[in-house]
């Protein structure tokens, strides 16, 4: 798969596949999806991508039906495909989270495959309630992990923001 040309996928088994091992190869190697029986199988939010930005054709499929399937395994797999396509388009390699609700661990530009991810950007809606105990604590778990953790808040618009996320301690006199 030359850049520009579109990966042929399949779904087997509710997941997206590519089964060609040239264009398996290079997605892999560009971060997205994990071998398996000598196919790449790809994450919901990365088949989303890769189909809306053309890099990848899934028989059958558009990416409005595509995101229909998605959306009944995962109510908030839009707003995820919305975090992850805005990571994506500014250079960095986004992989699943550690469980922290819609996570991924961010590689720094340029270092995928030599280091480990240095961010984990956890999704939150703009409006949406989050118990600040909740926050504190993932945040303590990601800085527990080494990571940096990074809020995703994706606007009603439909635009991502990020805020880097630190622990402080207040200390009285």
């Amino acid at each position: 798969m030359e850049d520009g040309s579109r990966a042929a996928g399949r779904i087997m088994s509710g997941r997206a596949c590519v089964l060609d091992p040239a264009a398996a190869g290079e997605l892999e190697g560009r971060g997205y999806g994990r071998p398996e029986d000598g196919r790449l199988v790809l994450g919901d939010v990365e088949a989303l991508y890769l189909v809306y930005a053309g890099r990848l054709e899934i028989r059958g499929s558009t990416f409005e039906s595509l995101l229909r399937r998605c959306e009944k395994e995962d109510p908030d797999i839009f707003a995820k495909f919305l975090i992850y396509r805005d990571l994506r388009s500014h250079g960095y390699v986004v992989r699943d989270g550690f469980g922290f609700g819609r996570d991924f661990r961010v590689y720094e530009k340029g270092r995928f495959g030599e280091k480990a991810a240095r961010y984990i950007v956890f999704g939150m809606d703009e409006g949406g309630r989050e118990r600040i105990g909740s926050v504190h604590k993932k945040v303590v778990e990601m800085a527990r992990m080494g990571k940096e953790p990074v809020a995703a808040v994706v606007e009603r618009r439909g635009e991502v923001i990020y805020y880097r996320m630190n622990r402080i301690e207040f200390r009285g006199p």
